[in-house]
């Protein structure tokens, strides 16, 4: 089984960053995906999740219409559009299918 993150970097507030989760090992098109992150002293918390059909989507309150979860199951990656960033934002992020985590992204926002 493996899940891999990508795509964190610095970024200034306002600015936009995009995640992506590559899996295989377990049946991915049939998998809930999500996202959660840690900050530095904080527990990690989840952040948006997405159905095996993408027919459910859900976002954690603090990130909802800023930030877009996707998946294409043809490629088994899960994606995680960031817009609008804040200071805030910052952590690690990682991805999990079933019981199964990446070992995260950072993601920095900063001015």
């Amino acid at each position: 089984v493996r899940v891999v993150e990508s795509g964190g970097g610095l970024v200034q507030p306002g600015g936009s960053l995009n995640l992506s989760c590559t899996a295989s090992g377990f049946p991915f098109s049939l998998s809930y995906m999500s996202w959660y992150r840690q900050a530095p002293g904080k527990e990690r918390e989840w952040v948006a999740e997405i159905s095996g059909t993408s027919v459910i989507i859900n976002y954690a309150d603090d990130v909802k219409g800023r930030f877009t979860i996707s998946r294409d199951n043809g490629k088994n990656i899960a994606t995680l559009q960031m817009n609008n960033l804040k200071p805030e934002d910052t952590g690690v992020y990682y991805c999990r299918g079933q019981n199964y985590w990446g070992q995260g992204t950072q993601v920095t926002v900063s001015a």
